[in-house]
């Protein structure tokens, strides 16, 4: 028997869970609308922040290396997005209470939403199922006041993407 027998197997799996990402909205689309809890399992929709600078930024898993360095990097430049009228937005497929406990030890000023049933994540193209793996992709949508996608991100380096974020943010709030 072929010893790589189980590499189409391996691959129908990992393009099954890809078949069924939708694309990213794309800059000058409205921003798919939600309601997703938040740590505290209160109700947090996009409306919510209109008329602010949204930085919705989806990301793997709680207390994993990657995406720690990341919300670390969001929460240490607070005050920068907070002068640019911007509200930080975090989302991965995690539980509210995971949320709640990444939130508390890291000292997070901003909210983690659970999308557990993935929905949100897939209307913004950042959802990935591989099977019995389902996790948020690493994407940011810059957000602007009056709920239309500015900026997309799909290649994120989690150490820089925050000055970025801070950079792209300050350019396009001057247009």
């Amino acid at each position: 028997m072929n010893k790589h027998w189980y590499w189409p197997i391996w691959a129908i799996l990992f393009l099954s869970g890809a078949a069924y990402a939708e694309a990213p909205p794309q800059p000058g689309s409205i921003a798919p609308a939600f309601i997703l809890p938040d740590g505290n399992g209160k109700p947090r929709s996009l409306s919510e922040w209109k008329g602010k600078w949204v930085v919705l930024y989806f990301y793997p898993k709680d207390n994993t290396p990657g995406c720690t360095t990341e919300a670390i990097n969001f929460r240490d430049n607070q005050p920068r997005f907070a002068e640019l009228n911007a509200q930080v937005v975090g989302v991965s497929l995690d539980s509210a209470d995971s949320h709640r406990d990444f939130a508390e030890e890291q000292r997070l000023p901003f909210p983690l939403l659970s999308d557990t049933s993935g929905k949100v994540s897939q209307s913004f193209g950042a959802y990935t199922n591989l099977g019995v793996i389902k996790f948020a992709k690493r994407h940011t949508f810059l957000i602007d006041p009056d709920g239309r996608v500015a900026k997309v991100y799909v290649q994120v380096d989690a150490g820089k993407h925050a000055g970025e974020v801070i950079a792209d943010l300050k350019s396009l709030a001057e247009k």
